[in-house]
C-alpha cells in the first residue's frame, strides 16, 4: 500500500509536469534566413562590395606602380653601383610593406563597418520576433537555422514569415 502512494503521487507529479509543459508555447524560425533577406543586410553587402572595391583599386594601383618600379630598376641594376642598388632594394621593400598595411587596414576597416551597420540590422530583428512571440504567446523561441543547435523543428510553429510581415518585406 505504501508503494500504491508513492506511485500515485509520481505520477501525479509527472502528469502535473507534463500539463505545464505543454502550456508554454514555443516557436522556431532561422535567423539566418532572416537576416540574409532583410533589405538592410542587403544594402550592407553593397555597401561593403563598394568599399572594398575602393580599397582593391587603390592597393592594386600601389602594386602596379611597384612592379613598373621593380622592372626599372632591374634593367638598369647592372649599369648602377652597389650602393645604390641596396638603396633601390630598400625601397622597394618598403613599398611591398606599404601594400601589406594598406591591405590590413583594409580588412580592419571592413571588420568595423560591417560590426558597426550589423548591430542595428540584428536588433531591428530581434525586437521583431520578440513582438511576434507575444502577439502569438510564444514564451519561448528557438533558432532554426543549421548548426544553431535545434534538430527537429518540421512539426513545430515557424514564425518566419509573421516575422518577415512584421518587418515589411
Amino acid at each position: 500500500m505504501k508503494h500504491f502512494k508513492t506511485l500515485l503521487l509520481v505520477a501525479i507529479f509527472t502528469i502535473g509536469l507534463g500539463g505545464m509543459a505543454n502550456a508554454q508555447k514555443s516557436a522556431h524560425i532561422n535567423t539566418d534566413k532572416l537576416l540574409s533577406e532583410m533589405p538592410e543586410t542587403k544594402a550592407l553587402k553593397a555597401e561593403l562590395e563598394k568599399l572594398q572595391k575602393t580599397y582593391r583599386s587603390d592597393i592594386e594601383g600601389m602594386a602596379k606602380a611597384l612592379d613598373a618600379k621593380i622592372k626599372k630598376y632591374d634593367a638598369e641594376g647592372k649599369t648602377q653601383t652597389q650602393e645604390t642598388n641596396q638603396k633601390r632594394l630598400a625601397e622597394v621593400q618598403q613599398e611591398r610593406a606599404k601594400i601589406v598595411q594598406a591591405e590590413q587596414a583594409m580588412s580592419q576597416e571592413m571588420n568595423k563597418k560591417y560590426q558597426e551597420m550589423t548591430i542595428p540590422i540584428l536588433k531591428k530583428a530581434e525586437d521583431a520576433i520578440k513582438a511576434v512571440a507575444a502577439e502569438k504567446g510564444y514564451i519561448y523561441v528557438m533558432d532554426a537555422s543549421p548548426g544553431k543547435g535545434l534538430i527537429v523543428f518540421e512539426k513545430g510553429n515557424d514564425i518566419y514569415s509573421a516575422v518577415k510581415a512584421k518587418l515589411g518585406f
